[in-house]
């Protein structure tokens, strides 16, 4: 019966730095009215929803202002270089120092973290497949160190 995630959404306060904000990072913006835009992340498959208001001075939790998009395994390799030439600074991830891209062997997944102007979290993030005899990792490792682990394989 389910397909996949049709829509999220995140609070804002500023539509406009907004709509400029998500068409940087080359969504396509399918309406907006008075207070809110909807942006395609793939189109007419899933979008996401900004909505103008106080609520963007909620304090940060995952569950109301954190969204990751799905992106290639090469692709986040290379998310350092486009995201800088889109002029946006990745973030390190929780008590991490390092903003680079990482994998998570025990979750089977990648990521890297930026912040849009409200201060919500967003990720870049891919699947892993991941061998068994490396499901037990917990640290967060490089894309280095978990390549060179592969290539150990």
């Amino acid at each position: 019966m389910i397909l996949g995630l049709y829509e999220a959404h995140l609070p804002i306060s500023n539509k406009n730095r907004s709509i400029d904000f998500y068409s940087k990072l080359g969504l396509e913006l399918a309406w907006e009215d008075e207070d809110t835009a909807f942006f395609w992340i793939e189109k007419e498959k899933s979008w996401l929803g900004l909505w103008e208001g106080e609520e963007h001075r909620l304090p940060y939790h995952p569950s109301i202002r954190h969204i990751a998009f799905r992106v290639s395994y090469e692709e986040l390799k290379h998310s350092m270089d486009w995201l800088k030439t889109i002029g946006v600074e990745p973030v390190p991830f929780g008590r991490r120092s390092s903003v680079e891209p990482f994998v998570r062997a025990n979750q089977g997944n990648a990521s890297v973290y930026f912040n849009d102007p409200d201060g919500n979290s967003l990720e870049l993030m891919c699947f892993v497949s991941v061998p068994e005899k490396f499901k037990s990792i917990t640290d967060k490792l490089s894309f280095e160190e978990w390549e060179n682990l592969i290539k150990e394989e």
